[in-house]
């Protein structure tokens, strides 16, 4: 059986990597890697062992599992075997439904049930991860000021405050890294189960009074009372006007992010703070966040970035790597 790994066409990253490549050998697996597929994640041709580099349409036409984290384009969606499988990460693409008309079957990763027994092939944890850290990474070097609480000959410079909104993976990463750097972090999530994993890693927890109770929802959220929903938001605006820098991951599969930082809560933020949203591909967490771009609105910087992992290709292709293979 052969195994076959795409070069992506407008992502950095590479579903095998060189160390991955023995564990698919031992499954019995002949492997077919397109040429410079790793070249982008800094893992040139040299480094891929005991393999076959052919072009993309012998890929394409003769494996029998396809590694593609995107969708191959659509005339090359043609080429392929109806036997074969095809495994990427294809949930959010514009092309995942188109992926149905065609014989071979297909697997989006991103569309794994986020439960322990699947874990190892959790792509959407491993990336957000990754996400989580570089956020901090870029309001970091976004804001005017340190971090940390400095003292020195000249006086002393307040720590930053940081507002993490949302504990899940990329939260819980965002809140270790910044509270690494020095600042001052806090964090909110709907979810009562988050507080002891955020005040673990150093963080304040944001609670609001009168939340129904979800010791019983396995940490998911669970339905709020309308009134308990407008404090909420008050106490959120409250905190976000007080930050230096805001970094929001709240997001729902197959559907638009919830806004958690409305316009007016930007208009009243201090000058020179900083929004990084994660969320930016399904509508931002913020009101006013714009995709793939980074805006000033009345001196306050919004990042609207879903993709921050791609920018560490080569550890997100480590990863990436071992979900496939776990899969």
């Amino acid at each position: 059986m052969k195994l076959g790994v795409l070069k992506e066409i407008q992502d950095p990253r590479v579903a095998l990597v060189p160390t991955t490549i023995k564990k698919y050998q031992d499954l019995g697996l002949e492997i077919l890697v397109e040429h410079g597929a790793g070249n982008e994640s800094y893992f040139p041709d040299e480094e891929y062992k005991d393999i076959s580099f052919v072009d993309r349409p012998v890929v394409l036409s003769q494996s029998d599992i396809i590694l593609a984290i995107s969708p191959p384009l659509d005339h090359e969606l043609k080429t392929i075997q109806d036997k074969a499988i095809l495994v990427g990460i294809y949930g959010q693409h514009k092309a995942y439904q188109s992926l149905s008309q065609y014989a071979f079957k297909v697997f989006s990763l991103d569309m794994i049930p986020r439960i322990s027994l699947a874990q190892s092939m959790d792509v959407l944890s491993s990336m957000a991860s990754l996400a989580g850290y570089r956020a901090v990474l870029l309001s970091a070097t976004s804001i005017p000021r340190y971090f940390p609480m400095l003292t020195t000959a000249a006086g002393t410079i307040r720590p930053a405050k940081v507002l993490v909104l949302g504990a899940g993976v990329a939260g819980l990463q965002a809140i270790a890294t910044a509270k690494r750097l020095g600042a001052i972090v806090e964090a909110f999530d709907v979810r009562k189960a988050a507080k002891e994993e955020v005040e673990s890693l150093g963080g304040k927890f944001i609670e609001v009074e009168g939340a129904q109770d979800d010791t019983h929802a396995g940490g998911y959220a669970v339905q709020q009372s309308e009134a308990f929903l407008k404090r909420q938001r008050d106490e959120v605006q409250k905190r976000s006007i007080l930050s230096d820098v805001i970094i929001t991951t709240a997001q729902v599969r197959g559907g638009k992010a919830p806004i958690l930082v409305p316009a007016t809560t930007v208009n009243k933020m201090k000058k020179g703070a900083v929004i990084v949203d994660l969320a930016a591909a399904s509508g931002g967490n913020c009101e006013l966040t714009i995709n793939n771009k980074t805006i000033n609105h009345n001196g306050v910087t919004i990042i609207g970035d879903s993709h921050l992992a791609n920018g560490m290709a080569q550890d997100a292709s480590t990863l990436l790597s071992n979900n496939f293979l776990n899969f």
